[in-house]
């Protein structure tokens, strides 16, 4: 059962704190990993004490995403989401689906390390910052403006995008969604 508190984001977390960011718990890992891969603003520690957790989730204006269903007891004035599968996939397609986020994907657009916004690297301030064979290959590269890890369109994107597609099969047709809507 899926239990969403019934809070209007837009009145709680105004206006400005859209596009929706995410607080996730540390059984959600690799849902987290996918929400940042497809450009979604989200925290995750991989341990986290749950009373921080749901502090940074209040200041920063977050929704909790958990599979815990002690911490969503304690969450109470913050907009929540119970994840019902053990699957990431479907994680992600329950919460692409109840806040109706799937035209907001903007595939590998986050630093999934840092969580920022990737800026584009001109290909000529790429050289000294990759491997010459990386370099001899790729045609575009990304920087995390915060760690400086730079990304590129490697051997794993392929597997990354049919990945992606797999994820955009599960769309839900608008007014089919499952669970409880506000």
């Amino acid at each position: 059962m899926v239990q969403l508190k019934c809070l209007s984001l837009s009145s709680i977390l105004g206006e400005e704190n859209f596009p929706m960011k995410f607080a996730v718990d540390c059984m959600l890992g690799k849902l987290a990993k996918w929400l940042k891969i497809l450009g979604f603003n989200t925290l995750y520690f991989s341990i986290v004490e749950d009373s921080h957790l749901l502090a940074l989730a209040k200041k920063e204006g977050r929704v909790l995403l958990t599979r815990d269903n002690d911490l969503l007891e304690k969450a109470k004035d913050i907009p929540s989401l119970f994840i019902e599968s053990e699957d990431w996939n479907t994680q992600v397609a329950q919460v692409l689906n109840e806040f109706d986020l799937w035209q907001d994907i903007e595939p590998n657009s986050r630093c999934i390390e840092c969580n920022v916004k990737l800026k584009n690297l001109p290909r000529s301030r790429a050289k000294n910052l990759v491997v010459p064979f990386v370099y001899d290959r790729a045609t575009a590269f990304a920087i995390c403006p915060r760690c400086d890890r730079v990304f590129w369109q490697g051997t794993h994107y392929q597997d990354m995008e049919f990945k992606i597609e797999e994820i955009m099969k599960m769309k839900k047709i608008k007014g089919g969604k499952h669970g409880k809507s506000c």
